[in-house]
């Protein structure tokens, strides 16, 4: 294609919404000091070192000549606006976050955001959940998002309650035999 027919100065905003999934509307962005903290940290280090990294490539890249075949300029201009679509949603996040410390919970026994629950399911087995931000969820880690359906039917449970929830397998039962608030470094 001729390059008179590219639009190089567009700036692709696709995937600015998939890159996570949004919040419920009318909920707010709850989080943990430690998520809040990883998320500003990230943000930090996009803006004052990898950034500025990727447009001093681009601004060698530029200087080398034809820019339609250069890959480095190319390359380059991607990874900006990747790395600049990640600072906007990043940003948004955290101007919308609430931070509730699991630690400053009063009412300990009754789940909370924050709490970290211990759960019998139906076969016996011992399981652990912490209820954690939209962003900080880590099923692999045991960390569920306050929005999921697992946590949904924990919150306002207490000790030796049974709740019910739809998992992709069928409606599922546990048992809380324990609830905590940890630091979830």
């Amino acid at each position: 294609m001729n390059k008179a027919f590219v639009r190089e100065d567009v700036v692709e905003d696709e995937g600015d919404e998939a890159e996570a999934p949004g919040l419920p509307a009318g909920t707010r962005n709850y989080m943990t000091p430690a998520g809040h903290a990883r998320m500003q940290s990230e943000l930090s280090r996009l803006v004052r070192v990898t950034r500025p990294e990727v447009v001093n490539i681009v601004a060698w890249a530029a200087g080398n000549g034809d820019r339609s075949e250069n890959g480095d300029y190319l390359y380059g201009k991607k990874r900006l606006r990747e790395i600049d679509r990640r600072i906007r949603f990043l940003t948004r996040r955290l101007e919308n976050a609430v931070v509730v410390d699991p630690l400053e919970q009063t009412n300990t026994d009754v789940v909370y955001f924050g709490a970290t629950v211990t759960v019998l399911d139906e076969t016996g087995a011992e399981n652990r959940y912490s209820i954690v931000g939209l962003d900080e969820a880590d099923p692999g880690r045991g960390r569920v998002s306050w929005i999921s359906p697992l946590a949904r039917a924990l919150l306002k449970a207490r000790l030796g309650d049974s709740v019910r929830f739809q998992a992709p397998g069928g409606t599922r039962e546990l048992e809380i035999v324990d609830i905590a608030y940890l630091n979830l470094d």
